[in-house]
């Protein structure tokens, strides 16, 4: 061992490295004992090398996705019209939102971004759009995608006689081909959400042109131009689909998704949905009610949710019951509803309480937060405090009337009392209980009356029969404010259900309704709010979350701004469950 220390010391001093012949003659004099040092130094130099290496390397390297992996998709109901134009329902939403693409697309932050179009062009006046297609953009079938397909698809969406839900969105507005890539769409008024009306998914021409929609079988098999195609379709001997089998679309403009195999699996109910996510036949589920989420929870199952744009409320009929044109009524009724109280025992938190007829997120201005710190018993006091001002005394049955003499010294009682009908959703119900006990706290009689989904529409609320009505507001897109609050709207088959009538507000929302300019329009939107604050048409009590199971597995699933169920596909091109490491120098 001497010598070959000496040899090294030599090797510092002259700076030549010993040559092969004197290192052989050292090692040749090692004893036992001195080889077994250096094999064991040699051994610890080698380890620290790897681990200095490995380190180096982590430290180098990143987990991107990875193409492979499968995921199993339950859902409620059965696909009929997996069709852009026709399709209402769940399962068809869903199936459209994966195998179809619009020029448009929704992202999952809910901003529009390019799709099959390539750009766009709106006028300074905002009645002209021009959209220019993207380069080598195809059907699953291998067609290419042009100008005639999205020409064809929104003429039939304007088609009277096919009904479609988005015909609305389409009236007034002309369309035009420039050429095979270039489109142009002409609209009588500005309409500031013209290009959502672009996420429509376009449909295939040669597939679609020579049979009724509503009887092609691509209803079934359907072929777009989206993130995912059709494999396999599994079918009960009656015909009706059991599930979907889907694959990458490796075509789809904006990337080949990740994910190979997509399974959607359909089912009657809820109750089968959960049974089908405990037995491990999907991986995940959404729409599941409050209770259920509570449920699931308990049993250590990752729960998902954000909030829906829908507000729920108790709107006032005026002419169905006087009590409604006294705002200090209102009022009371307002500050009395524990709205914190409903979110916990009804939606087991998976929403948030309001007070505003434009639901969170919908629109980006600040608002007032909903709430106070003031002790629940001090406002309750506060709202008997201000109805006895107003001349509501306690009758012998503890509920508040008030008594009124007119000239010939004849008195009136007039009870403080109204009716709440709802729906027999256990929500609801629920909902409206807990509402009559509040307001009981009080002295405010209230009759909850629950009528059957069909009967409630047909028999109460086209014909406007009801006192106060606790009912959900579907707010997709903020021009929908015009069909709830406008007073053109007041009568079936419109849905002003508060029967509410202000001409400014009208003008507000008429003027809204085609202002371009975003900020312009969030002012307009919040003169709304105001107006409707202060006539008090509604107590607005909460916006449910839209709730999902999700297994870990699913990478880049993003749910944060969600409008609609099938929103949560928005970015399914981009979801992933497999992952490899690579050098940071290789990521795009």
């Amino acid at each position: 061992m001497q010598n070959f220390y000496r040899r090294i010391t030599q090797f510092k001093i002259t700076g030549k490295f010993p040559k092969k012949e004197e290192i052989n003659l050292v090692f040749k004099t090692f004893s036992k004992r001195e080889w077994i040092v250096f094999v064991i130094l040699l051994f610890l130099l080698l380890v620290s090398t790897i681990a200095i290496l490995e380190t180096l390397n982590k430290s180098l390297m990143v987990k991107i996705p990875f193409r492979g992996g499968s995921v199993s998709i339950g859902i409620i109901g059965t696909p009929r019209f997996v069709n852009p134009i026709l399709a209402t329902t769940g399962a068809d939403l869903d199936m459209t939102a994966l195998v179809y693409s619009g020029l448009m697309r929704k992202n999952e932050d809910a901003t529009i971004t390019p799709d099959l179009a390539k750009s766009y062009e709106m006028s300074k006046d905002g009645l002209i759009y021009k959209f220019v297609l993207k380069d080598n953009i195809y059907f699953q079938d291998g067609k290419k995608v042009t100008t005639d397909d999205i020409i064809f698809t929104i003429n039939k969406t304007k088609d009277s006689v096919i009904k479609s839900p988005h015909k609305v969105d389409w009236e007034g507005v002309t369309v035009t081909k420039i050429d095979d890539k270039t489109i142009e769409f002409s609209l009588k008024k500005p309409y500031p959400l013209f290009l959502e009306n672009a996420t429509l998914g376009i449909l295939p021409e040669h597939i679609w042109a020579n049979s009724p929609i509503e009887l092609n079988t691509a209803n079934i098999n359907p072929i777009g131009s989206g993130p995912y195609m059709v494999k396999n379709i599994m079918k009960e001997t009656s015909g009706i689909v059991i599930s979907y089998e889907l694959e990458p679309f490796k075509k789809f403009v904006l990337g080949e998704p990740y994910i190979s195999t997509m399974n959607l699996n359909f089912y009657q109910n809820e109750d089968e949905l959960i049974k089908a996510l405990e037995a491990k036949e999907v991986d995940e589920i959404s729409a599941i009610t409050p209770l259920n989420a509570d449920i699931l929870k308990e049993r250590n199952y990752e729960i998902g949710s954000s909030v829906l744009p829908r507000v729920f409320g108790l709107f006032f009929n005026q002419n169905q019951n006087q009590i409604f044109t006294n705002k200090v009524v209102k009022k009371a009724i307002d500050q009395a509803i524990d709205k914190d109280k409903i979110i916990r025992e009804v939606l087991f938190g998976y929403g948030v309480a309001i007070d505003n007829p434009i639901p969170p997120n919908m629109i980006s201005y600040q608002k007032l937060e909903v709430g106070n710190n003031t002790p629940r018993e001090e406002v309750l006091k506060n709202a008997m405090n201000n109805l006895t001002k107003d001349g509501w005394t306690k009758g012998e049955d503890g509920f508040l009337v008030k008594i009124t003499t007119d000239k010939k010294k004849k008195k009136t009682i007039t009870p403080l009392e109204f009716s709440i009908s709802t729906g027999n959703a256990w929500e609801l119900t629920k909902t409206a209980d807990l509402i009559k006990q509040d307001l009981e706290k009080i002295g405010i009689r209230v009759d909850v009356k629950t009528f059957e989904v069909g009967n409630l529409n047909q028999s109460v609320i086209r014909p406007r029969k009801y006192d106060a009505l606790l009912f959900g507001q579907i707010i997709n897109h903020e021009s929908d404010l015009f069909a709830f609050w406008h007073s053109s709207q007041r009568k079936d088959p419109g849905l002003n259900v508060a029967m509410y009538t202000n001409p400014k507000v009208d003008k507000i929302l008429e003027d809204a309704f085609v202002t371009i300019d975003e900020q312009a329009r969030i002012k307009k939107y919040a003169q709304f709010e105001d107006e409707i604050k202060k006539d008090m048409p509604a107590v607005f009590l909460y916006s449910p979350n839209f709730i999902y199971v999700a297994p870990n597995k699913i990478k880049g699933l993003s749910i944060n701004h969600i409008i609609s169920p099938e929103d949560r596909f928005a970015n399914v091109y981009s979801w992933y469950t497999e992952t490899e490491n690579v050098w940071k120098i290789f990521v795009k």
